[in-house]
């Protein structure tokens, strides 16, 4: 009985599912409509009113048309809380041209309202792949040129007797006027009341090539569109997705960098998208955009502020190109940070404006530096597989000895029968970081601060138990000592409970690493060459059993005492560097402050940061060890003594 009602509910969520595309859809194609009307009138107004006359009368009838137009589409859009507001603005725009207002005016209220209208009805604005542009020249030629002939002037052989005529592409006052996104839609949906038809048959990427290579025609300046692309950050910051590639018009672009400059940016950008894209995957913008914002907060006196905008630089801004960034230029990567948290105690200490801003002025060198050594251009095989390699190896290491230690200990102490639950943690582990990989893919954003915590409060949970467990190997691998253990505890030792914490740790110690690991890997996978990914996670995992198949062999044939002699003194190394990264993670998430050590080498691997809170955890950590070694010592030679008469 429950299976049916569950197959009939799957059915009518189905059947609500089918029957609401089609309207999903049309309602996508009636905004898509509605806003290429808006754009229509903003750009052509122009050619029906001149000085409050009518200049061209059947110009000036169509923007009637299309403005009355325009409000009767917006009174039947899907409900929604701001439609009253959308067809209040166009009847607006419908009186203004009623009014014979100014070109301009009409111009920038019928754009604000497009815009709008896509801010309450959200459509795709630009293609999901970088455009193939000499796809759309094939295309332009195959398609558009008989009419707006070969080289856009709208004197194609089939353009005689056509009324009205062509667009004439090459026309650069009217280009301006025009995105990319409106080519799209018109090459789309075609123009009513012209030869222009629609090529909707046309697969959407060849529409967007298309459209795209038609936007080009206008323009020629690419060369100093480049230079201008790459040596003025403010103008890269106009630009951070395709979507403002091809939802800006130069006209737009314009009024904020000039003329001559924006119809040189559209050139280079509409001729190479893919510089756009380029630019996405290695952007430090965001950083530099808190950086500057901190800096601001902190002028003003802000000091809080100021210190959350520049955290947010690191978490938001720095951090998720981190994992990239390390494999290309490690050296680099540890400048950044060690910047990073300069400013911070800079910032926190109250130092001069001064001194603050020239610590963000270096930041943003290096972040410059940094984007260089990200872009896709400098991405070798070598460097990617490299890179993928010593990620996996390197995060993999720590739980492997950890994992390796447990499962050798289980085989000394004859109880096997526990191995099941430290298998299961190091699995279950795997699994979890599987799903945290499709999660971090698909569902959720993994925040810079949430990935610093989980490692900074991980390891420090891990280097407490390493702690506890290192000390009490110690003190097993004393002469006599295992054999009293053997003969007194070991059928309690390992009860239920104590089963579980291994299975416990194992998944703490393994997750933490594949946490690290699949956030890596995350960003590196947008970098593309998945191949390449592959083969250096593959090479690092043979080479991880390889480590874990010597040390198990090698374990065995090890005395019981040198083998927790040896344990020991790995778990104390372990906690060691776990208690450095811990209190560093911390530090990053912005709950521990920071203390700048010059003189301190900075080596993650080994837990080593040139900050004065890490360091004074691991001597902690040292002289806890110290003590409850040379305990160890003393609790052994006393039981030595007694037993001797």
């Amino acid at each position: 009985m429950m299976n049916f009602q569950a197959a009939v509910t799957r059915f009518i969520a189905l059947l609500v599912i089918l029957i609401a595309l089609p309207s999903a859809a049309i309602a996508n194609g009636d905004v898509q409509t509605t806003w290429r009307l808006l754009d229509y009138i903003a750009v052509d107004y122009a050619g029906a009113i001149e000085d409050g006359r009518i200049i061209n009368e059947v110009e000036y009838a169509e923007m009637t048309e299309f403005s009355a137009t325009v409000a009767e589409r917006m009174a039947v859009l899907p409900p929604n809380p701001q439609r009253t507001v959308l067809v209040a603005g166009a009847e607006a725009l419908s009186n203004a041209i009623a009014a014979k207002s100014a070109p301009e005016l009409v111009a920038r209220d019928a754009r604000r309202l497009a815009s709008e209208l896509l801010a309450v009805y959200p459509v795709p604005l630009a293609p999901q792949t970088v455009p193939d542009l000499a796809r759309g020249a094939v295309l332009y030629t195959q398609n558009c040129a008989s009419c707006h002939g070969m080289s856009g002037d709208g004197n194609g052989p089939s353009a005689a007797g056509l009324d009205p005529v062509p667009i004439a592409f090459d026309d650069v006052t009217r280009a301006r006027e025009r995105s990319v996104f409106a080519l799209y839609q018109v090459i789309g949906q075609g123009l009513d009341g012209t030869a222009m038809q629609s090529f909707a048959d046309l697969p959407a990427e060849d529409r967007w090539a298309l459209a795209l290579y038609t936007g080009t025609i206008a323009f020629a300046d690419i060369e100093r569109g480049k230079q201008l692309w790459e040596n003025d950050a403010s103008v890269r910051e106009r630009f951070p997705d395709l979507t403002a590639v091809t939802s800006t018009t130069p006209s737009a672009l314009g009024e904020a960098i000039g003329a001559a400059k924006a119809d040189a940016v559209m050139a280079f950008l509409r001729a190479h998208p893919e510089a756009v894209e380029a630019r996405a995957l290695g952007s430090l913008s965001l950083a530099r955009e808190r950086l500057q914002e901190s800096l601001a907060a902190y002028e003003a006196g802000q000091m809080e502020e100021a210190r959350d905008l520049a955290l947010s630089a690191y978490l938001d801004g720095f951090e998720p190109l981190e994992g990239v960034l390390s494999t290309r230029d490690a050296r680099l990567m540890a400048s950044i940070e060690s910047a990073m948290a300069d400013l911070r105690f800079a910032i926190g200490e109250g130092q001069s404006i001064a001194i603050v801003g020239a610590k963000v002025a270096a930041l943003d060198s290096l972040f410059a530096d940094a984007e260089t050594t990200l872009a896709p251009d400098n991405a070798n095989a070598a460097s990617i597989f490299v890179g993928s390699f010593t990620i996996l190896l390197r995060e993999g290491l720590e739980a492997l000895l950890i994992v390796i230690a447990m499962v050798a200990f289980l085989r000394k102490a004859e109880r096997s029968d526990v191995l099941p639950y430290v298998h299961g943690g190091w699995i279950a582990a795997l699994l979890a970081g599987g799903a945290t990989w499709i999660a971090a893919t698909y569902f959720i954003n993994v925040s810079g601060a949430s990935r610093e915590l989980m490692e900074g409060f991980g390891s420090l949970f891990a280097a407490v138990v390493l702690l506890s467990v290192g000390i009490w190997m110690h003190g097993k691998s004393q002469a006599g000592e295992w054999q009293r253990y053997i003969r007194k505890t070991m059928d309690k030792a390992l009860s239920r409970g104590s089963a579980w914490f291994l299975f416990g740790l194992a998944f703490l110690v393994v997750y933490r690493e594949v946490f690290e690991t699949i956030l890596f890997y995350a960003a590196l996978w947008t970098q593309g060459n998945g191949g390449l990914i592959l083969a250096g996670a593959s090479a690092a995992i043979l080479l991880l059993a390889l480590i874990a198949w010597v040390m198990l062999r090698y374990s065995r044939s090890l005395p019981v005492g040198t083998f927790f002699a040896y344990s020991s003194v790995l778990m104390a190394v372990l906690a060691v560097v776990l208690v450095g990264k811990g209190v560093a993670g911390l530090q990053e998430a912005g709950l521990v402050s920071i203390t700048p050590l010059s003189s301190m080498p900075r080596i993650p691997a080994l837990g080593l940061f040139p900050t004065l809170q890490p360091t004074l955890a691991q001597l902690s950590v040292v002289a806890l060890i110290g003590l409850g070694f040379w305990f160890n010592r003393k609790n052994s030679e006393r039981s030595i003594s007694v037993q001797v008469p």
